[in-house]
Order: structure tokens, then sequence, then C-alpha cells
């Protein structure tokens, strides 16, 4: 049951969320080789068919370790590959992990970050015990900011200096999200009720 929870399909009104297979390696790299797609993240864009074979092999090492979830967003008009989102840097003792995502610029503006965001965010809390989802993006990255507001991240600070890619030096903004627990919803409704 438990390795299971590392390979989930989660389903949402237009998407399909599921691993990666070696024959998305075409689709990812064309995704992921694009300059503007990879603008923010600290590595390069990817340059080679390996590339995303490395990526999807290694993936699924880690799903097999339980140590993320790395996982292809699809169309489900299509079946088409639009991207990926991943819950990583797991911690199961102190029940956090850290997400990520990526979609390939004919997917841009169509509300998929979102919907395979809030799907991934609430399988992290409701399937695998977590307690806290951070993320972390350059600040420069309005787009980013915008989505992790929109699924209920706050800012939470400032990391100066944190990334080199190519000689170029950027911040890291760092954001979370907590699980709404019974103990939460109570002290929500307390405050509600005491005009707060």
């Amino acid at each position: 049951m438990a390795q299971k929870l590392f390979f989930p399909v989660i389903e949402t009104e237009r998407l399909t969320i599921k691993p990666l297979v070696t024959g998305d390696a075409d689709s990812l790299l064309e995704i992921f080789s694009d300059p503007e797609v990879m603008r923010y993240w600290h590595t390069a864009p990817w340059a080679t068919i390996q590339d995303s074979l490395e990526f999807i092999n290694d993936s699924h090492d880690s799903m097999q370790r339980q140590e993320s979830l790395v996982l292809g967003v699809y169309l489900k008009s299509t079946g088409e590959l639009a991207g990926k989102c991943m819950l990583f840097s797991y911690d199961k003792e102190s029940k956090r992990a850290e997400i990520g995502f990526g979609l390939g610029r004919s997917c841009w503006g169509k509300g998929y970050v979102y919907e395979a965001g809030e799907a991934l965010i609430q399988y992290g809390f409701n399937s695998l015990g977590l307690r806290r989802i951070e993320a972390e993006i350059d600040p420069d990255n309005q787009s980013s900011a915008k989505a992790l507001e929109n699924l209920g991240f706050s800012q939470e600070g400032l990391l100066r200096q944190r990334w080199e890619v190519n000689g170029v030096v950027s911040d890291s903004a760092m954001y979370g999200r907590q699980a709404i627990t019974l103990h939460s919803q109570a002290m929500l409704a307390a405050s509600a009720c005491c005009g707060r």
C-alpha cells in the first residue's frame, strides 16, 4: 500500500496526473529545453534526449525510495503531456515536502497549474499525511508567485543570493502552506465568532 502512495494516478476535471514513462522523453525535452520555461529554474535548459531519460529514471528511483512524487500532467482531451508537478524533499517525520511544477508554453494561462497544483497539494495532505508544503521561487517570477498565492501559499521569507546558474546570481522567495487541521478549523471558527 505504501508503495502505491508514491505512484498515484490523480484525476481532475481536465487533467490526469500520473508517473512519467520513457515514452514521454521527447515531449519532456521539448518542454524543458525551452529557455522561457527554464528562465527561473536553478538549472540550464535541457539539451539532449538523455536529459529527459535521466530525469524519468531518476524520478522513478526517488519514488521507489519514497523520497518524492514526480508526476506528469496530461491533458484529458488529447493525452498530451503538458508538463510535470512534484512533491520533493519529502520529510516523513516532519510531515513536510516542497512543491514544484513546470508546464510547456502552449499550456500557460489556462489554469492548469492551479488545477494540478491543488490536486497534488490535497493528495499530499490527505494521502501522504503532510502537515506543511513549501515552495521556493525566484522573486522575479511573478507568474509563479501569483500561482502560489492562488493556491493558498504565503510568502514567509527571502534568501539572498541563493543560486548561481551560468554566472547569474538570484535570490529565493520562500512560500509555505499548512494543512487545515481540526484544531486549525476550531481556531478559525473561534476567531470568526469573536469578530477577530
